[in-house]
C-alpha cells in the first residue's frame, strides 16, 4: 500500500504562462528534456520540419508554430513527480488558460526580457492572483539585446504588483551575455549556447568577489556587480510566506532556446512550488491526504487521436489514491464510471496509468459521460467550484457547406463545445447554430477542426449578436416567462443552460428594468449553473 501523505508531498502541479512568443513552449522542451523525459527537443520555429514541440500536438498548431490547446506532461526529477501544463499563449484562447489554472497548485511566468511585462500576462496574472497562486518568473531571452533588467524588475513590482525576488542575476546581454550569478550559491555559471540535446558540461565560477570575472567580462561584469549591490540593500529577502500567497515572485534569468537557466528553474519548481493543499467544493474543503478519491474534469479535449476519434476528459486529482478499474461515482448524474483505460500523459502520448494520487493529472477516455467542471468520487455528493465560462465576445452563425455532412457538423459543434473550444449555441427557434468565442482565431482554428477532424466544411457568417448572458432566477417559472417572451433572442449552450443575446450593450439595460427578477450572468460555471455574483452584472 502506498504512502498516502508521502506520495502526495512528492507533487508539483505548475502551469507555464505567457504572453504569446515570450518563448514559453521553448522552455517547455527545455524541462523536459533536462529531465530527462525526451532526449531531443523539438524545434517550435521550424514549422515544417519533421519536429515540432512536444506539447504542440494539434495539427494546425504545427502549421503555424503556435500553442492554441493546453498539453499535459507528467515527468520525474529529484525524486518528485512533476505535471506539467503548457497553455495556449495567445489571447484567443485565454478561457482554456483559466481553467487550467484551476488546476494547478503553482505557475511559472516566462517574460521576454526584451519586451517586458505584456498584455495576455497582465490578464493570467490577474487570474492567477484571484487564486493566490505562487509565481516563479524566468526572464527569457538574456541572449539578445534586452530591456535593463532593474528595468524589467521594476515592470514586476509596478504592473503585476508583485513584489520580485531576484534569485539570479545577469551579466550582459545580447552578444555580451557572459552568464548568471547565483546570488544564493555565490557563483556564477559561465553561458554557453545550448543545442536541442542536454549538455552537462556547465562552467561554473566560484565567489562574486572573484576577479577573474571582471578580467573576463570587463565592463559588463562592474555593471552587474553594482546591480547586485543595489539590489542586495534596495530588494527584500525571499519570504515564502508572501511568495505562497501570490505576493511574492522569485526571479530567475536565462535563455530557453540555449538551455540556459533551465536546470535552475527545474529546481525552484521542486524546492519552492507547493506540494498539492486543500481544495474547497460547496460541501467542504478536501484535504489532499485523505484517503478517498476525489477529482475535477478541468479540460476535455477530442481527437488526440485522429485515428480514433477519441475523447479524453483530463481529471486532476484532488484527494487519495487514484487505481485502475476503481469505481467512480458522477456527482452531477450519479452516474457509476469506471475508469480501466485511465492514462498519464507526455502531451499526445499516453501511458496506462495504474495509480495516481493527488496533484496527478489523469485522462479518462470519454464518450459524453463527463463534462468540464464535473466532479468524480468515490460515492459521496461533492461539487468542486471554481471552473469558469465566460461570456463569448464575438459570434458567428454556421452552416456545412455540403448538406450531407450536417450530421457531422452537429457531432463535431457537439464535441468542441463540450471541451470548451468554442461556446456552441442553439436558438430557442429554429435557425443557424451560433458560435461564440472570445477571438477571431478560435473561428479560423474551429473551422479547421471540423474539416480535417469532423470531415464537415463549414461556412461562418458574421452574427448581428454581440453579447450573451447566460439567465437565471430565485423564482420558479421566472425563466421559463423570461424565455417565452423573449423567444427570438435566446439560446441553449451545449449544457442546455439558457443564454439571452443582444446587438447593443443598452438592450441589458433595458432587459434588468424590465424583468428585476431574472439574473444575468457573464460567467458559467459548470453544468449546474453555479455563478459568481461580482462577476454576474449586467452591463
Amino acid at each position: 500500500m502506498s504512502n498516502l501523505p508521502l506520495e502526495v508531498s512528492r507533487r508539483r502541479t505548475f502551469a507555464i504562462i505567457s504572453h504569446p512568443d515570450a518563448g514559453k513552449t521553448t522552455l517547455t522542451e527545455k524541462l523536459l528534456l533536462y529531465a530527462g523525459a525526451i532526449q531531443i527537443a523539438g524545434s517550435v520555429k521550424a514549422r515544417k520540419a519533421s519536429r515540432h514541440a512536444t506539447s504542440d500536438w494539434m495539427e494546425i498548431e504545427k502549421q503555424r508554430g503556435i500553442s492554441v490547446a493546453s498539453s499535459v506532461m507528467q515527468m520525474e526529477y529529484r525524486d518528485c513527480v512533476i505535471n506539467l501544463l503548457d497553455t495556449p499563449g495567445h489571447a484567443d484562447f485565454s478561457e482554456d488558460t483559466y481553467r487550467v489554472l484551476t488546476a494547478v497548485d503553482a505557475a511559472l511566468m516566462v517574460i521576454d526580457a526584451a519586451k517586458g511585462v505584456e498584455a495576455q500576462t497582465l490578464r493570467l496574472l490577474e487570474v492567477c492572483r484571484a487564486r493566490q497562486t505562487p509565481i516563479i518568473t524566468f526572464m527569457n531571452k538574456m541572449d539578445r539585446e534586452v530591456r535593463p533588467p532593474l528595468e524589467l524588475l521594476d515592470e514586476i513590482e509596478s504592473i503585476l504588483k508583485l513584489t520580485a525576488a531576484p534569485f539570479s542575476w545577469p551579466i550582459g546581454m545580447g552578444k555580451e551575455f557572459g552568464g548568471v550569478a547565483d546570488l544564493r550559491s555565490n557563483q556564477v555559471r559561465l553561458f554557453k549556447a545550448g543545442e536541442d540535446r542536454r549538455t552537462d558540461d556547465e562552467e561554473i565560477i566560484e565567489g562574486l568577489d572573484n576577479p577573474i570575472l571582471a578580467e573576463r567580462f570587463g565592463s559588463a561584469f562592474e555593471q552587474a556587480r553594482s546591480e547586485m549591490d543595489l539590489i542586495g540593500s534596495a530588494s527584500p529577502e525571499f519570504d515564502r510566506a508572501d511568495f505562497l500567497a501570490g505576493q511574492q515572485t522569485p526571479v530567475f534569468f536565462g535563455s530557453a532556446i540555449n538551455n540556459f537557466g533551465v536546470r535552475e528553474i527545474l529546481d525552484a519548481i521542486i524546492d519552492l512550488a507547493p506540494p498539492p493543499g486543500p481544495k474547497p467544493a460547496i460541501q467542504r474543503v478536501v484535504e489532499p491526504t485523505e484517503e478517498k478519491f476525489t477529482g475535477v474534469v478541468f479540460k476535455i479535449q477530442a481527437n488526440m487521436d485522429p485515428a480514433h476519434r477519441d475523447r479524453i476528459a483530463f481529471v486532476r486529482v484532488a484527494s487519495g489514491r487514484f487505481t485502475r478499474e476503481m469505481k467512480l461515482v458522477v456527482s452531477r448524474t450519479g452516474k457509476a464510471l469506471r475508469a480501466g483505460s485511465a492514462v498519464s500523459f507526455l502531451s499526445q502520448r499516453r501511458d496506462l496509468l495504474d495509480e495516481a494520487f493527488a496533484g496527478d493529472i489523469l485522462g479518462i477516455p470519454n464518450r459524453g459521460a463527463l463534462q468540464l467542471g464535473d466532479t468524480l468520487t468515490e460515492g459521496e455528493e461533492l461539487q468542486f467550484t471554481g471552473l469558469p465560462f465566460f461570456a463569448p465576445e464575438q459570434f458567428q452563425e454556421v452552416e456545412v457547406r455540403d448538406p450531407l455532412r450536417f450530421k457531422q457538423l452537429r457531432t463535431g459543434l457537439q464535441q468542441l463545445g463540450e471541451e470548451g473550444a468554442i461556446q456552441v449555441f442553439r436558438p430557442y427557434h429554429a435557425g443557424p447554430l451560433l458560435l461564440g468565442a472570445a477571438g477571431a482565431l478560435q473561428f479560423e482554428v474551429v473551422a479547421h477542426r471540423l474539416q480535417h477532424e469532423y470531415k464537415a466544411e463549414a461556412r461562418m457568417t458574421p452574427s448581428k449578436y454581440k453579447m450573451a448572458r447566460w439567465i437565471t432566477s430565485d423564482v420558479p417559472g421566472e425563466v421559463d416567462r423570461f424565455i417565452t417572451g423573449n423567444a427570438n433572442r435566446v439560446a441553449y449552450d451545449v449544457v442546455d443552460a439558457p443564454a439571452v443575446l443582444v446587438e447593443r450593450p443598452y438592450e441589458l439595460k433595458a432587459i434588468a428594468d424590465l424583468w428585476p427578477k431574472i439574473k444575468l450572468h457573464t460567467l458559467r460555471e459548470h453544468a449546474g449553473l453555479v455563478f459568481h455574483s461580482n462577476l454576474a452584472q449586467a452591463g
